[in-house]
């Protein structure tokens, strides 16, 4: 019987779903995490590996000659020697598309919550500073209305895409930016240049891959061409965006707000930039994390071993 191992389950599964349609496929064992040092000893004569976060490194391909197949359960797959697995003829899968809906609605829930604090204002409720206000309603953050604002999107895929349908809704102006479009119209937004963006836009929300060209792209340079008190939202990749300049533009007020759920460095480091910015929100890497996503991640991930077993493997990324 086939063996299955999954190294680090518990980010995708911490016990509200189930692998079983996953060990119908073959002799499972499941791992909530897996440390660098046991990589090797866990994956053993598997010929089939799922992986999150834990790193395949060409030296571990190198210990583990049975290896057949690595399924990446997540988006991004830099986790993964791709070369080193397919110069041993090892297919490498990952998940491209169970995200779309629960990212974007994250993402503005991020930008509403720069917008009202909703959080904030329930907490000092709570500590009775209503109870003990001399007026009847208080708040301890501007209140910002969207209707009739624009919000730059840069990337214009399926996420970003889906953004621009919900804050049309709320009545913003959508242009956008993608390195692959060639139309002035895309779903309803403007394509626009970078500068042009950086100039016209209130909101900037980042949904673009991070590749040598978009690390910090965001960083005092491109700050400087924005709006005074532009708000900023990545649910992305963390190094799209040069920490200590985003602090210093947050402390000076030139950035009006942010919120990211990706930084640099993850889990975040004491000594992150961000850390010691004024008015940024920052959420630990949970944008794509609900349970709707995740059953839909898990199906896929099973539909990727299906279709490798079958010999006709799908989601490929080093054909």
């Amino acid at each position: 019987m086939t063996k299955i191992v999954v190294l680090d389950g518990y980010t995708e599964n911490p016990g509200d779903l189930t692998w079983d349609s996953l060990a119908q496929l073959g002799e499972l064992t499941v791992y909530d995490r897996t440390d660098e040092k046991d990589i090797v000893e866990r994956i053993g004569d598997a010929e089939i590996i799922l992986v999150n976060k834990v790193p395949i490194s060409r030296e571990t391909l190198e210990k583990v000659p049975n290896l057949k197949y690595i399924g990446v359960l997540a988006t991004g797959f830099n986790v993964i020697d791709t070369q080193a697995a397919k110069e041993k003829g090892i297919v490498v899968t990952n998940i491209p598309t169970y995200g779309t809906d629960t990212v974007a609605q994250y993402t503005v829930a991020l930008l509403l919550e720069l917008c009202h604090h909703v959080g904030s204002h329930s907490n000092s409720v709570k500590k009775g500073d209503w109870t003990n206000s001399i007026d009847w309603c208080y708040w301890h953050f501007p209140q910002v209305e969207l209707a009739g604002k624009t919000i730059g999107i840069i990337g214009f895929g399926r996420i970003g895409q889906k953004v621009g349908q919900i804050c049309q809704a709320l009545g913003m102006k959508v242009i956008a930016n993608d390195r692959g479009s060639k139309s002035d119209i895309v779903a309803g937004a403007r394509m626009v240049s970078l500068d042009d963006m950086y100039a016209e836009a209130d909101v900037i929300s980042l949904h673009c891959p991070l590749l040598p060209e978009t690390e910090n792209m965001i960083n005092k340079e491109t700050i400087a061409k924005m709006k005074d008190g532009v708000f900023l939202v990545n649910t992305s990749r963390g190094p799209l965006i040069n920490e200590n300049d985003l602090r210093d533009a947050l402390n000076s007020g030139k950035v009006g707000g942010a919120a990211v759920d990706v930084v640099s460095t993850e889990p975040i480091n004491k000594d992150n930039a961000l850390l010691k910015a004024d008015n940024i929100l920052i959420t630990p890497h949970i944008a794509w994390a609900s349970k709707e996503a995740r059953s839909r991640l898990m199906d896929i991930a099973v539909e990727n071993v299906q279709q490798f077993k079958k010999g006709t493997p799908t989601n490929v990324v080093n054909p």
